[in-house]
């Protein structure tokens, strides 16, 4: 159980003093290309594979699909 002291007190760890806001925002932005699904999709496509396989079966029959890139291995 937590002693009467540390009510109220912020921990070191946790306090953002002195931080920057949107320090990491353009280089965040330049390395992803995050999709946010709603809900009712969110439970069909539970994962970025499941989600390229369906688009990329969507493109093949109403457009050319996009070449996967190559993984390594």
């Amino acid at each position: 159980m937590k002693q009467d002291k540390d009510k109220g007190e912020m921990r070191s760890e946790y306090d953002l003093t002195g931080g920057v806001r949107g320090k990491y925002y353009q280089r965040y932005t330049e390395g992803t290309n995050l999709v946010l699904l709603d809900r009712d999709l969110s439970r069909i496509f539970r994962d970025s594979e499941s989600v390229n396989r369906a688009l990329r079966a969507y493109l093949a029959e109403h457009g050319e699909p996009p070449e996967p890139d190559q993984k390594p291995g």
